[in-house]
């Protein structure tokens, strides 16, 4: 079998459904009883939601849980290079072979019914999870929590990491409501850990567990995190754990890493698994230093950055961690989709870069214009430039500051396009 066979499913797949978000429940339960319902084969679950953080926490707890031994499925979206990313299967990403046959087999018994790109491509992912032994499956929440895909389990453990504002025309235009639907993956009797809260969020997610009877490890209350002296310093009812900071840079990484590991701590996890959850975590385009490809060739002695986030919440994470770094000229190059709020995330950005330089996303059709992208950066006073490519964005920096730090960012989307030409 060849790439495109998976890829040539998954392009009728786009066409089954006319919108590509559609939030309910129903057409995922129609498929997976037409399946035997595998969703009730699965190893125990972890499932996490949140607006920021689900994939880097998913990310640790998977390195921490294989750092003892375990076999761990994980489910993730969106993929950034290849489709194969989503699943990974006992620790190995699903062969191209193994994903043709799972979404074959569900293609052929949606029939001719409506479902989402993304409902049916879950169903594949739990199919396959079904299938193949393992000790534990992490699920990461598509969007939203109470009506995403892969609400379709009880979980061993729920996960809410920090909510703020994002897809709004979704999931309600007030952090309540936004938590509410989060809350959706609280399960009657199932333990939440929950990372930090704005107010207004934790009263939601507090009133859910507290009607489901689920015991809630919350952040600031039954757990604390912090650096001191550049170590991480996790602190329960359990104990005292000295650790060295995540490989996964950054402030709100600690904070992850907290999450992470009071997951952790509830499975009975051991040292040896607290520690790989700190120093193997693997989680692409999360402030990733690039190191090969032609546009590090390009770059020379210039530094080459690449990091997904896409909100204002990841705006202001990013800036903090851009201020720590060691002192040298940052310039961004910044593609954005035209459903986020980009001006909130630019501007705590402004105030830590010399310039923006505004792409669009190749092939993406939510992509804003070059020039929209730069005409919202020069309003929050960031020095705005336009450029046709990546390529040209950074020769253009590079003949300005040829000694300088360069972020690609603002949209996971992108990062996906540069991995593709520079993995």
């Amino acid at each position: 079998m060849t790439e495109q066979t998976s890829d040539a499913i998954l392009a009728r797949m786009m066409a089954l459904h006319p919108k590509i978000i559609d939030l309910t429940l129903d057409r995922v339960w129609r498929l997976l009883a037409a399946l035997d319902n595998p969703q009730d084969r699965l190893p125990p679950v972890i499932h996490i939601a949140g607006t920021n953080g689900k994939g880097s926490t998913q990310a640790m707890i998977r390195a921490g849980l294989e750092g003892m031994g375990k076999a761990v499925h994980a489910y993730t979206s969106p993929h950034l290079a290849r489709f194969h990313e989503r699943i990974r299967l006992a620790g190995d990403l699903i062969t191209e072979a193994h994903l043709t046959e799972v979404l074959d087999e569900c293609y052929s018994a949606n029939g001719d019914e409506s479902i989402t790109y993304f409902e049916i491509t879950t169903v594949a992912g739990l199919l396959a999870f079904s299938r193949v032994p393992a000790d534990y499956t992490l699920l990461e929440v598509g969007l939203g929590g109470r009506l995403d895909a892969t609400n379709v389990i009880t979980p061993e453990v729920a996960v809410i990491t920090p909510i703020s504002i994002d897809h709004e025309q979704f999931l309600g235009d007030t952090l309540a409501k936004i938590a509410t639907e989060k809350a959706g993956i609280i399960k009657r009797g199932v333990p939440v850990v929950v990372g930090p809260q704005p107010e207004e969020a934790m009263e939601v997610i507090e009133a859910t567990a507290a009607r489901l009877g689920a015991p809630v490890l919350a952040y600031g209350q039954h757990w604390h995190v912090s650096e001191e002296r550049g170590r991480l310093i996790y602190q329960d009812e359990r104990g005292l754990l000295d650790l060295p900071l995540p490989v996964l840079l950054g402030a709100h990484q600690v904070q992850n890493a907290g999450a992470a590991l009071a997951v952790l701590r509830h499975l009975g996890a051991d040292e040896a698994a607290f520690d790989a959850a700190m120093q193997k975590a693997e989680w692409p385009a999360r402030m990733q230093r690039l190191k090969t490809g032609p546009l590090v060739d390009l770059a020379g002695k210039a530094e080459l950055w690449l990091d997904g986030g896409h909100n204002a919440a990841a705006g202001v994470a990013l800036a903090d961690l851009l201020a720590k770094l060691p002192k040298r000229p940052t310039h961004l190059i910044c593609g954005m989709l035209n459903t986020k709020d980009v001006s909130g995330y630019m501007r705590p950005l402004a105030a830590v870069a010399e310039s923006l330089t505004a792409v669009s996303i190749p092939g993406e059709a939510a992509t804003l214009s070059a020039e929209e992208t730069r005409a919202a950066a020069a309003s929050v006073a960031l020095e705005a430039h336009a450029a046709q490519t990546v390529t040209e964005a950074l020769s253009a920096i590079l003949a300005r500051d040829p000694d300088c730090r360069v972020l690609i960012c603002g949209s996971l989307y992108l990062a996906g396009a540069i991995l593709r030409e520079n993995g």
